[in-house]
């Protein structure tokens, strides 16, 4: 394992300093156009000279708590300086399943803390119910850890159901084991299990110590349409993700994995949603590149989600890269780590993965913020920070936005998904960020 990290290590190794996009000069991201380093801390004007702001937006102390906490910086003085606001809705902020850091993912609840605290951009993880209604869960047969199913007496109707610990089988609870009316009466809960618990209550237990379960009381399941209706009417735009299913269960459903993918487009064409509003994503290809040529006003910021999951061999090759822009794909999305590395000077940068996707004028989102525990940094932080996997310079959790601002000013993506989005609307908001 030792040997694989190596070698991703030196995959992903920048070889010289990123120079031709180390600043945001000129960069339509930015309010104003560019990054300001003479920021007065009063805030951002938008494209009418009124200083951004919405009342709607509400950070909490978690924000505020993360900078307070960094090493004395020229970052750090920055971000003092927005302390006060004026705080706004930012598309480069995006509620990954709505802020699920501390809500059960993918429920009203969660996605409502997640435009409260300033996403511009709230996901909807898509997958398919018995009778081939489309719902929001991030897996097809994720319900045994992420709702109460098996305390219910629908557990009888899983796949696989929960009838005890080891040596009775692991239970696999589907969306698609369940019509729309059934999935309705479930209640979300934090994604966690105690596979050793001998009841099934004990089972929906093991949520990590740094989560909470405070916010369980309530966890409304929701249907894409019931999303998009929501989104509208917070004002925040949407990213559907299209999930994988079992290949036999869709073809029952829908026919053909086509015909699934455009079912999706059609729930947001019917609720009368603008495309520039929505970034339908897949970790599919063949799906981006059926919305590109088929939907060609929402496949126009399709984006495909690139799976790097090492010890496998990391990221896509420059050809691969250059297939894809020739298909018609404008926006590519790794997983965070793909895209930093860490100098001999113990300092954040691109990685040499993030300056071939720039090079070859990709977008770029990325993907998870506040989805590890960062108490003792890094090296104990799994899969999201493997790029400093000796906790070199991500030290602890105040760290993390030394990472943030490598991803925004020097590798310039779009946006970032988040578990709990106030932490990236705050650095958003302070650097000017659409």
């Amino acid at each position: 394992m030792r040997n694989a990290f190596g070698t991703l290590a030196a995959l992903f190794a920048t070889a010289s300093v990123f120079a031709s996009v180390a600043y945001a000069d000129d960069d339509d991201r930015f309010h104003g156009g560019r990054y300001d380093d003479s920021y007065d801390g009063r805030g951002h004007d938008d494209r009418h000279g009124q200083k951004r702001s919405d009342d709607d937006v509400q950070l909490g102390p978690r924000p505020f708590y993360l900078v307070e906490g960094m090493d004395d910086s020229r970052l750090k003085n920055r971000l003092m300086q927005c302390k006060n606001g004026p705080f706004y809705r930012s598309d480069f902020s995006i509620g990954h399943r709505g802020a699920a850091l501390q809500f059960p993912e993918h429920t009203k609840e969660s996605y409502e803390a997640g435009a409260r605290m300033g996403a511009g951009i709230v996901e909807c993880d898509v997958t398919f119910t018995k009778d081939g209604e489309l719902v929001c869960r991030h897996a097809e047969c994720d319900l045994h850890t992420t709702t109460n199913i098996v305390a219910t007496e629908l557990n009888k109707q899983c796949t696989v159901p929960w009838t005890g610990p080891s040596p009775n089988p692991s239970p696999q609870c589907c969306a698609s084991d369940l019509t729309l009316q059934q999935f309705k009466t479930l209640k979300g809960k934090m994604d966690a299990s105690n596979p050793s618990a001998t009841t099934a209550e004990g089972f929906l237990g093991g949520t990590a110590s740094w989560r909470t379960d405070l916010y369980t009381g309530r966890g409304t399941l929701l249907t894409l349409k019931e999303s998009i209706q929501l989104n509208e009417r917070l004002g925040v735009k949407h990213t559907p993700e299209l999930k994988s299913g079992d290949p036999g269960r869709i073809k029952d459903t829908f026919g053909t994995q086509a015909k699934y993918a455009q079912k999706m487009i059609d729930e947001f064409k019917a609720a009368g949603v603008e495309p520039r509003d929505v970034w339908a994503q897949s970790f599919n290809k063949d799906d981006v590149l059926y919305w590109i040529q088929n939907e060609p006003r929402f496949g126009r910021q399709a984006v495909y989600l690139d799976s790097i999951d090492p010890p496998a061999i990391p990221g896509l090759t420059l050809d691969q890269l250059k297939q894809l822009k020739a298909q018609g794909v404008k926006i590519i999305a790794p997983p965070m780590f793909a895209l930093l590395a860490v100098n001999a000077k113990g300092e954040i940068v691109p990685s040499r993965y993030a300056r071939d996707i720039k090079g070859l004028g990709f977008d770029i989102i990325t993907w998870t913020f506040e989805r590890s525990d960062l108490r003792r940094g890094a090296a104990s932080a799994g899969f999201y920070w493997q790029f400093d996997r000796l906790g070199q310079a991500v030290k602890k959790d105040s760290d993390m936005y030394k990472a943030l601002d490598v991803l925004a000013r020097k590798v310039r993506i779009l946006g970032i998904f988040s578990d709990w989005p106030a932490t990236v609307t705050y650095y958003a908001n302070c650097m000017g960020l659409k």
